[in-house]
């Protein structure tokens, strides 16, 4: 099987925007040496913004399945091909703790991917929520890494050329652009553990967070940390109101869900699936871990027309209500 993905003639990398997604593009780029990368997130993916550039020559990594490209390398849930799929492209869809670990297994038969050992074990953790609570507040490289490449495609390329050149982490972590938006990261922490005290409740051992119209993001590791024991999964509401996918560096007001994995560390004790599809069908992830974008709701039912502030507060009681009959 692996002979027909070497043999792929791909010119193109269509990625996610976190260290998965960088991790899983590097690897690509080392064997497709002069693909071109472009970083995108699920909405997007999903909503077929990127469709008039996805074609047989195209590889799609940690994101959802697009009909026409060449190949796929994805781990999620929710985004498991289902029989009936009309296929075009090769799928390489596993159950496993990240789209790195499947590029991973895939082309060391290959190329020689051994510098990239010890990043994979943390991108696995990480990613699959298998990280304790001690290690997640420490202060390894890779853990500061995967906070800022996110907040700008720029650092993201930058890292992931970085990983293709077989950069180390830690040369990474030094180099001047880097340090520049570290220092900022360090800075928005302070905000968003701030934010958190202020504006968490946790109702039925489910902490909800809004951070609708701060400019910042956070995501469930930061949460639970700070909530410890008294929740066994949260809710972050991230985004603003009012905008779309369009209006970079802005993202359309969205949910993520997430299980406490300090707590529950063998998965949590409901599928949050449920709530990340609720009103949003193109919602999902993995059980443990997963998000959709924030529906207007009118009698009850999710509807087209533009998301309103107290939409977000509709959204959340639903899932409150699914969550508590389930426990």
């Amino acid at each position: 099987m692996y002979d027909k993905i070497f043999s792929l003639n791909i010119r193109r990398i269509v990625t996610d925007t976190d260290l998965d997604g960088v991790v899983t593009g590097a690897i690509l780029k080392r064997y497709w040496k002069d693909a071109d990368v472009i970083f995108t997130q699920p909405g997007q993916l999903r909503s077929g913004m990127l469709d008039n550039i996805i074609d047989g020559f195209t590889a799609i990594c940690d994101l959802p399945y697009r009909p026409k490209c060449g190949l796929n390398i994805d781990h999620h849930l929710s985004n498991k091909p289902k029989n009936n799929l009309d296929v075009g492209g090769m799928i390489m869809w596993e159950d496993s703790l990240s789209a790195a670990r499947i590029a991973y297994n895939i082309f060391s038969n290959k190329i020689d991917l051994s510098d990239l050992d010890d990043l994979l074990t943390w991108v696995d953790k990480l990613d699959s929520g298998n990280i304790s609570k001690e290690e997640y507040l420490s202060e390894n490289n890779v853990l500061w890494l995967g906070r800022i490449i996110g907040d700008d495609p720029k650092i993201a390329a930058h890292v992931l050329e970085s990983l293709k050149q077989k950069k180390s982490i830690s040369t990474i972590i030094e180099d001047y652009d880097i340090i520049n938006h570290l220092y900022k990261k360090r800075e928005e922490q302070v905000k968003i553990k701030k934010i958190i005290i202020e504006k968490m409740r946790i109702i039925n051992r489910l902490a909800i967070v809004n951070f609708e119209g701060s400019g910042i993001r956070s995501n469930g590791y930061s949460v639970t940390a700070m909530a410890g024991n008294a929740c066994d999964a949260c809710i972050i509401i991230h985004g603003d109101v009012g905008v779309s996918f369009e209006d970079h560096p802005k993202y359309p007001v969205s949910a993520s869900f997430y299980t406490n994995s300090f707590l529950h560390k063998q998965g949590g004790i409901y599928d949050l699936t449920k709530l990340a599809t609720r009103f949003d069908l193109e919602g999902g992830g993995h059980a443990n871990a997963c998000g959709c974008r924030i529906k207007a709701i009118k009698n009850g039912k999710a509807n087209d027309s533009n998301v309103q502030l107290d939409d977000i507060e509709k959204n959340i009681e639903e899932w409150i209500r699914m969550w508590s009959e389930s426990i």
